[in-house]
């Protein structure tokens, strides 16, 4: 560790602690409280609080410029190191991997929006909603990207996770159809191979309900794999989203039989974001996001009028 960020452990950093926090909200060109503001707030004495804003100076959080009687300014803000200083850190999520351009647009809209209110998001993909559950059961990630559908499901089980945000319908998936490898079929019946992965709660509940009272074998696969196995003919039928790009160009699909399945895959079509119960600091950091920026963010992406950045 470097002795200027041993600084943060003298009385000098404590009180450069305190006043990075009540400069993150303080815009570039405006004018900072007084010294004898940040004295009567923080308690700490002038001299203090001066050596505070210096320690701030030195590890390139703010540039100040004083105006003599108007006070002085901060011309230049970082607003990370601020945060890093006054112990606010980012929170990691984590959503599935982005191989549609509604997934690039949800995860590009979190970001960028997350930036611009100076509420930094980092972001993990990964496939499977029972494996990003499981990685906020285990705390390695603050919250987790899925369906409604999926939220829903694990609620049932443990009542010490809630919904944060609903994006709303279409969100998450455009929806889900059934693929078929062989075009002359129009829907899934006896004798069909079906490719199910477990590992998706959603793939695999709207499968199984629609391959109800259906003579099936149902194949156990990664969902990635789907597209690769109708191909070669290992698969007859597989329940996908319908925003894979390779798979609506090879593939015949169809719509549901079932009226439950259908249901279900509406609820799957919604994107929500789910956290822990007691995890207080997170929802209200989640509650700052401007939801309808997100989402206009992601229809920009999808519409092919905006480039993803995540």
């Amino acid at each position: 560790m470097s002795r200027i960020w041993e600084s943060l452990f003298s009385k000098n950093g404590l009180a450069a602690k305190g006043i990075a926090k009540e400069l993150i909200d303080v815009n570039e060109g405006d004018r900072i409280p007084r010294v004898e503001d940040f004295v009567q707030k923080l308690s700490f004495g002038r001299g203090t609080i001066q050596g505070g804003l210096n320690v701030l100076e030195r590890l390139h959080a703010i540039t100040l410029e004083s105006r003599g009687h108007l006070g002085t300014f901060l011309m230049n803000k970082d607003i990370h190191i601020l945060k890093e200083i006054a112990g606010i850190g980012s929170l990691m999520g984590a959503m599935p991997l982005p191989y549609s351009t509604r997934y690039e647009g949800l995860a590009t809209g979190l970001i960028e929006v997350s930036d611009v209110m100076h509420k930094r998001l980092d972001l993990a993909y990964m496939r499977g909603s029972k494996q990003r559950l499981e990685g906020l059961k285990s705390r390695r990630y603050d919250f987790v990207v899925m369906s409604k559908l999926a939220a829903e499901e694990e609620m049932k089980h443990n009542d010490n996770l809630q919904v944060a945000i609903n994006f709303g319908p279409k969100t998450y998936v455009t929806a889900h159809e059934i693929f078929l490898a062989d075009p002359s079929n129009n829907q899934i019946k006896d004798g069909m191979r079906v490719g199910i992965d477990f590992s998706s709660i959603d793939q695999s509940k709207i499968t199984l309900l629609e391959c109800d009272k259906i003579n099936v074998e149902l194949v156990p696969i990664n969902y990635m794999q789907l597209f690769e196995n109708l191909q070669n003919g290992s698969l007859d039928a597989a329940v996908w989203n319908a925003d894979e790009r390779r798979t609506n160009k090879t593939f015949k699909k169809v719509g549901f039989r079932t009226k439950e399945a259908n249901m279900l895959s509406e609820k799957a079509s919604t994107s929500v974001i789910l956290i822990e119960k007691d995890r207080t600091d997170v929802h209200d950091f989640l509650l700052g996001l401007e939801t309808r920026k997100i989402i206009e963010i992601q229809e920009l992406v999808v519409n092919k009028k905006k480039l993803p950045h995540y």
